[in-house]
C-alpha cells in the first residue's frame, strides 16, 4: 500500500502529528511548501492535515489543494490542529472533493499543541485507518 502524508504548519503543532502519522505509514511528512511535496505517483492513501488561520486555512495549502488531481490519490484522509475550531477539516475536505478524491468521513484534529497523548492518538488514528 502506498501512503503519502503532506501538511502545512507555521507553528509545528499540525507537523507534529503529521511526523506521527507518517512514522506509522513507514513514509515521510512533507511540508506542501516544499519543493518536493508533489505526489510523483497515485497513492492509495493521501494524509493531509493543515490548521486554521484567521477562519481560514493558509494559502499554500489551498494552493497545493488546487494541484491534486484524483489520479494522484485512491482516498484522502483529513487531520488538522488549531486553537479555534475544527472547521479547517471541512475546508480541506472541500477542496479535496473538488479534485474528485474521496476523502474518509473520519479525520483527526488536536485542539491546541499536541502533547504525547495526543501524538499517539493521531498514531493510532492512522493505524485503523491503514
Amino acid at each position: 500500500m502506498s501512503i503519502a502524508v503532506r501538511y502545512y504548519s507555521r507553528s509545528g503543532n499540525t507537523k507534529a502529528v503529521a511526523e506521527a502519522i507518517a512514522k506509522v505509514a513507514d513514509t515521510t511528512a512533507v511540508s506542501v511548501d516544499q519543493d518536493n511535496a508533489s505526489i510523483t505517483g497515485p497513492v492509495d492513501i493521501l494524509f493531509i492535515g493543515g490548521a486554521l488561520y484567521a477562519y481560514g486555512i493558509d494559502n499554500k495549502l489551498k494552493e497545493y489543494l488546487q494541484t491534486i488531481k484524483k489520479e494522484d490519490a485512491k482516498k484522502a484522509v483529513v487531520f488538522s490542529t488549531s486553537w479555534i475550531s475544527r472547521h479547517a477539516i471541512e475546508l480541506i475536505k472541500k477542496g479535496l472533493s473538488e479534485a474528485g478524491i474521496p476523502v474518509a468521513e473520519e479525520s483527526f484534529y488536536v485542539r491546541g499543541k499536541p502533547g504525547e497523548q495526543q501524538l499517539k492518538d493521531a498514531a493510532a488514528f492512522a493505524r485503523k485507518l491503514l
